[in-house]
């Protein structure tokens, strides 16, 4: 009878010990019992344990969720500091394509105004020149005496001129000039300036 109740113990104690690994191992996530013993805990008024691995699984989720989000936030950081990067590039282009913009409309308006400058001269020029040759022509048919008055009138400059024009009058139509004539007629002194502002100077002051 003792030998009976020693195995009846011993026999408890390992069904008890049985049942509390399982439990044990339910808890650590490693087998899932739960449910074989939610009766008897709801028998005794209390709730059942939840195992380990229940209840880290949604932390572990949470984490690689935060994990998943911050790399977002860092290729959305990398890719807004590439674009940034690139808007700077491109605001530095355009400045100096401004700055090209702005040197070549300036040569282009000094271009032109050196154009205008020319064209100034050159209609002045054609203006002088039509006038002399015409002032020319004029003496030509007057007689000398009154061709020399005239001359007399004008500045060493414009006699001067107006002498080569009635030269070159005559090399183009082939006939004499009048202009040594006029000279000789002129006051010595003034026809001497005249003579010697021409030698040194053949075609202008």
């Amino acid at each position: 009878m003792k030998n009976a109740g020693k195995s009846f113990v011993l026999i408890m104690l390992i069904i008890i010990m049985a049942l509390g690994g399982l439990l044990w191992f339910d808890f650590l996530g490693v087998i899932h019992v739960k449910n074989l013993f939610t009766p008897l805990y709801k028998a005794m008024g209390r709730e059942a344990p939840e195992s380990v691995a229940s209840t880290s699984s949604h932390p572990i989720q949470g984490d690689l969720e935060q994990e998943r989000l911050d790399k977002q936030r860092e290729a959305l950081e990398l890719f807004k500091e590439e674009l940034d990067k690139r808007e700077e590039e491109i605001a530095a282009k355009e400045k100096l394509n401004e700055q090209i913009a702005a040197e070549l409309s300036e040569r282009e308006k000094s271009q032109e105004e050196r154009e205008k400058t020319f064209n100034r001269n050159v209609k002045q020029y054609d203006d002088k020149n039509v006038n002399i040759e015409q002032i020319a022509q004029n003496l030509n048919g007057m007689r000398p005496e009154a061709a020399v008055n005239i001359l007399l009138a004008f500045d060493d400059q414009v006699c001067i001129d107006v002498l080569r024009k009635v030269e070159e009058i005559a090399r183009r139509d082939g006939s004499a000039s009048m202009g040594s004539y006029w000279l000789s007629l002129m006051p010595a002194q003034r026809a001497a300036e005249i003579q010697r502002k021409m030698i040194s100077k053949p075609e202008s002051l």
